[in-house]
């Protein structure tokens, strides 16, 4: 409730990072990397100006209201550093652990001692443990970058705390109580009342964006993962497991799948990681056609402050940003035959699928400026520098491309 004065910066304010800094803040940072280094400035201000020494939670005209889970500005900030933007290192690092250490915020003092936030002391321990520990490998990747080795070494080992909700028994995670136990009468299909925010375990169990390969090993292996999605998109979710979550809704699902809602966007692109990278291709598209509308019921459901346009854009460009923290976005299949995208640093990047449509929506191969590209994933890198990014495509997928582990996007266990 105080005025102050930004110096050398333009001040923003509402963040609703916890929608935003899956898509919205890369895309800004791909396409206008000056006005989202000022907002990473912005987000530092807050942090300084807090009483809690806290980054923003939900940024709300220069305060914070404090909705939803995680501390996920820091994923913002590691994604700015990661891409070059130009704001303090030192400065981010110090905002970003301070953040990840406020004891009375939200369970971190038991997600800490314990590894986990329990059950017994919030309502949504599973998503919210889930999300710490993404958060904290973003903390990891900026301290790398920084060079930093002790934060580093520090926050990698938080990062896998993801492993310490899983049920490995069923692959689901599901949430713990203060003494080690699961929570009985568990339903992964309910959205309400079994310890995640806005969702159910079927959608949450996906969320370890940082570490896919080891989110894999969990599930059981290539295999059983591969059904694990398929299974999603194919079910039916009764309509009692979503009655009184008013944020996933009947109109924003394809089978299990809520894309009316964030923590599910990255879900069509983690074929990339298995042995069936091509059913990426598949469902992005359907996604597309099914999800955004030329009416007045558009979107599939709330904008988010642009997160569901922003996965719109990238999803049309044919990559998406699953990681932010690393300068990785994982190859999925353009929308439309032809696209011009004008970058900042006056180069533009030619994006080519020639004949795509939704009967031909497979990758065939792809070229970049001339050279066969055989990876599945993009380096922001490639983007900046543009030129032409060719796909070729067919109406039947390419079963042997991108299966082998060097073709393979990142993954914290991986890079171990």
């Amino acid at each position: 409730q105080n005025i102050h004065q930004a110096d050398g910066f333009d001040n923003y304010t509402i963040f609703s990072l916890w929608d935003t800094y899956r898509a919205e803040h890369p895309l800004l940072m791909l396409m206008f990397p000056k006005q989202a280094a000022h907002m990473a400035q912005s987000m530092l201000r807050h942090q300084q100006q807090s009483v809690h020494g806290l980054l923003p939670i939900w940024s709300h005209m220069a305060n914070d209201n404090w909705c939803m889970s995680g501390y996920h500005a820091v994923s913002v900030l590691s994604d700015a550093l990661v891409k070059g933007a130009d704001i303090n290192a030192e400065e981010a690092l110090e905002a970003m652990t301070a953040t990840s250490n406020v004891t009375y915020f939200d369970g971190i003092e038991h997600y800490i001692r314990l590894g986990y936030v329990p059950f017994d002391r919030n309502g949504t321990a599973a998503s919210t443990t889930l999300e710490y520990a993404y958060d904290d490998w973003a903390i990891y990747s900026a301290a790398m970058k920084a060079g930093d080795s002790d934060i580093a070494e520090k926050y990698r080992k938080r990062a896998m705390n993801y492993r310490n909700v899983f049920d490995m028994s069923t692959g689901f995670a599901r949430p713990k109580y203060s003494d080690g136990s699961f929570k009985k009468n568990f339903d992964p299909m309910q959205t309400s009342g079994e310890g995640f925010i806005e969702g159910n375990s079927w959608n949450f169990s996906f969320h370890v964006p940082h570490d896919v390969a080891g989110l894999i090993d969990i599930m059981g292996g290539d295999k059983k993962f591969v059904e694990r999605i398929d299974s999603l998109f194919a079910m039916h979710l009764p309509p009692e497991c979503y009655a009184d979550n008013e944020d996933v809704t009947e109109d924003c699902l394809i089978g299990g799948y809520v894309h009316g809602n964030e923590p599910s966007h990255h879900i069509p692109y983690l074929y990339a990681w298995t042995s069936q990278p091509w059913k990426t291709q598949y469902w992005v598209r359907e996604v597309m056609n099914r999800m955004y509308k030329n009416h007045i019921r558009g979107l599939s459901g709330n904008d988010d402050c642009g997160q569901m346009s922003a996965w719109y854009i990238f999803t049309a460009m044919g990559f998406y940003p699953v990681c932010p923290g690393t300068d990785q976005y994982v190859l999925g299949a353009p929308y439309m035959p032809y696209m011009k995208v004008s970058l900042p640093n006056g180069k533009s990047l030619e994006i080519k699928a020639p004949g795509v449509s939704d009967k031909n929506r497979y990758v065939k191969s792809v070229m970049l400026n001339g050279t066969p590209y055989d990876k599945l994933y993009l380096t922001h890198d490639d983007i900046m520098a543009g030129g032409v990014l060719e796909f070729q495509m067919a109406s039947s997928p390419s079963k042997k491309r991108g299966l082998k582990a060097s073709q393979k996007p990142y993954s914290l266990s991986n890079a171990m």
